[in-house]
């Protein structure tokens, strides 16, 4: 068994070797792919550490992936709900304000009438007066 972070630079990976850490202390180790399911003492604290398969090894950083992909997932339809909620409230105010608008325009046409009505009104008396 080779420490993973030791300082011997001819312990290279192959692609049959397993790399662990004891379940103990949490030391990184290589060893070669024959040795899955052997226990082992680890050469840092002693302990008695058994070698994963690839197989289970692979099983479980797959499982690792699809949990914090899920979370991520759950995460992001968490903030569309929350943008989708921040998006309908404007909607609500907007059409708010779009119904003032419009009942501010229906006011100034009235207004407006009024107005040209009352002219109409002030040039025939003004005519009739001198």
């Amino acid at each position: 068994m080779q420490s993973a972070g030791g300082s011997t630079s001819s312990a290279k990976k192959s692609s049959s070797d397993i790399v662990f850490t004891c379940e103990n202390c949490s030391s990184s180790f290589i060893v070669d792919g024959k040795a899955a399911g052997v226990t082992l003492k680890c050469q840092k604290c002693g302990h008695p550490t058994t070698v994963p398969s690839p197989v289970v090894q692979a099983m479980v950083e797959n499982s690792l992936k699809v949990s914090d992909l899920q979370r991520q997932l759950k995460e992001n339809e968490s903030q569309r709900t929350e943008v989708t909620g921040y998006i309908n409230q404007l909607s609500i105010q907007l059409h708010r304000w779009q119904l003032r608008m419009k009942t501010l325009k229906e006011r100034q046409e009235k207004l407006e009438a009024e107005i040209i009505a009352s002219g109409a009104t002030v040039g025939k008396s003004s005519d009739a007066s001198p």
